[in-house]
């Protein structure tokens, strides 16, 4: 296995296509580091570190921004408006008929359509989200107060560095290896390790031992589980009619459908975190145009935001209801049913059509319940964590040890691809 493994490496770095790939996808990530350096105008850093140690909600926010929301970088709204835009974009597959068709039947073509949609909406995502968070981040005095001409520079900045970052995303999904976005949130987690490690080994001390001994326990347990729930399937068994050669009967061919445990991926996540995301920016902008109850509710949901076990209930409660209704988007029983039934294939000892999707959506509701607890308990395991071991410094995120899991498994995978592709 290990000589297997060394082969590998020095196929990818032998191969001069792979190997610029690789520099690309370098380049890239370190340019987007270097931007997420930089901060905006203004900043009170102390004011700042406070104000995130206070709240552990745009700690998990931070995740998306790939850090940069931490520092209130340039690019402080990461590839954020980007996912957005591509989620409501699949959401509007429902509403539309002719984004549908575009995007599940118009091949190539369609697909590209339906990316350059996402684009646009990006920009004003963009902008109504950097609008929401300077108006929060003056209430807090994290930034002093903006004139006009200030305030329209700053929104400007930071639209423009998210769309940066969109399209510094879509280069190395073109040019390097594997998910651009994907990747750049990725490199914000890992860039967040060292700094997190060394807080923690610094603020230690001998009582603290056993609770980081169990921290790394719980870390391998949560690592392992992640691994194990990311490639789980349900594979439904498929068979295809006889057919009829010359004289002969041929056998039909057999196959199975997979159906995967976590259907959805992280995106309920996201949508349960712009959905608490939206009351606060909405609430701060009201305030800061001195609407009379604005300012009163603004102060309880920020309070309601920072407790963790308010808000993690209700944040569990709506990944497990997100989980349901994405997979119930974007998976069709009755279209798959229906291809089935198109290429002669069935599911056996179930009948073609009407039953057969009954049967398959029975399977996938059945599947969803475990899926959805299981990113539910990923999204507040922070909180869990910090109860059970009573570290605060070092808080290992369910949410960022999936989504970095899941990367890193589709980037070892593409590079599989592109070595295996280069051997035969």
């Amino acid at each position: 296995m290990i000589n297997s493994f060394i082969h590998k490496i020095k196929l990818a770095f032998g191969d001069s296509e792979i190997r610029a790939r690789v520099i690309f996808l370098v380049g890239a990530l370190a340019l987007f580091r270097f931007l997420a350096a930089i901060p905006i105008p203004g900043v009170d850093k102390g004011a700042l570190a406070q104000f995130f140690a206070s709240n552990q909600f745009f700690g998990l926010l931070n995740i998306f921004s790939g850090g940069g929301l931490a520092r209130l970088s340039i690019v402080m709204l990461g590839v954020g408006p980007y996912i957005t835009a591509s989620i409501a974009m699949q959401l509007a597959t429902i509403v539309f008929p002719q984004v549908k068709q575009a995007y599940f039947e118009e091949g190539e073509a369609g697909r590209a359509q339906f990316i350059e949609w996402s684009r646009l909406l990006t920009i004003p995502i963009a902008v109504l989200q950097s609008i929401g968070f300077l108006f929060l981040l003056q209430s807090q005095h994290v930034i002093g107060q903006l004139g006009p001409v200030a305030l329209i520079a700053n929104i400007a900045l930071i639209t423009a560095g998210s769309m940066l970052l969109m399209w510094l995303g879509e280069l190395v999904t073109e040019f390097g290896i594997g998910n651009g976005v994907s990747l750049i949130i990725l490199a914000g987690i890992l860039a967040r390790v060292p700094s997190s490690i060394s807080e923690s080994i610094f603020a230690s001390s001998v009582a603290n031992i056993p609770a980081y001994l169990g921290f790394l326990v719980l870390a391998g347990a949560m690592t392992y589980a992640v691994v194990v729930v990311s490639d789980a399937e349900r594979s439904i068994p498929i068979a295809y009619a006889r057919a009829m050669r010359g004289a002969a009967l041929a056998q039909g061919a057999a196959t199975y459908l997979p159906i995967r445990l976590l259907q959805a991926g992280v995106i309920p996540i996201i949508f349960a975190l712009s959905l608490l995301l939206v009351p606060q920016m909405a609430l701060s902008m009201l305030s800061a145009v001195h609407v009379s109850f604005a300012a009163g509710a603004s102060l309880w949901y920020t309070a309601f935001l920072s407790n963790p076990w308010k808000y993690g209930s209700v944040y569990f409660l709506l990944v497990v209801l997100f989980t349901y209704f994405y997979t119930a988007v974007t998976f069709e029983p009755s279209r798959v049913a229906e291809n089935l039934q198109k290429t002669g294939a069935f599911v056996p000892g179930v009948r073609p059509g009407r039953e057969t999707k009954e049967y398959i959506n029975a399977v996938v509701n059945r599947i969803t319940l475990p899926g959805a607890c299981f990113l539910g308990l990923l999204a507040v395991s922070p909180s869990i964590i910090q109860g059970l071991t009573g570290v605060t410094t070092l808080v290992l995120g369910g949410t960022a040890l999936l989504i970095a899991v899941q990367v890193i498994l589709d980037l070892t995978q593409k590079i599989d691809a592109q070595i295996s592709l280069r051997e035969y």
